[in-house]
């Protein structure tokens, strides 16, 4: 399983949900070329160890357990999922 950033984080961005991350796989960070193009954050469901350290951190409560996603931003585990994928 993997945490999912949903749509609370559109234009927030705060990355306190990246500097508690243990595994690097929220991004874009600060320091990456994305991240001022980008509207929100994104979580790697292959690197995300399921650690839940993110979820706290996330002061709009925008990060959820993948199969807690609220049916409204259900779309939001496949953006995530496909955001990593056209990166490469």
């Amino acid at each position: 399983m993997t945490y999912v950033i949903a749509e609370p984080c559109i234009n927030t961005k705060d990355t306190a949900c990246v500097d508690v991350c243990p595994v690097d796989c929220i991004h874009p960070r600060k320091d990456e070329a994305d991240f001022e193009k980008e509207t929100m954050l994104y979580i790697d469901p292959e690197v995300c160890i399921d650690c839940g350290a993110c979820e706290p951190a996330c002061p709009v409560q925008a990060i959820f357990p993948q199969d807690l996603v609220p049916e409204k931003w259900a779309q939001y585990t496949q953006i995530n999922a496909d955001w990593y994928k056209n990166r490469t």
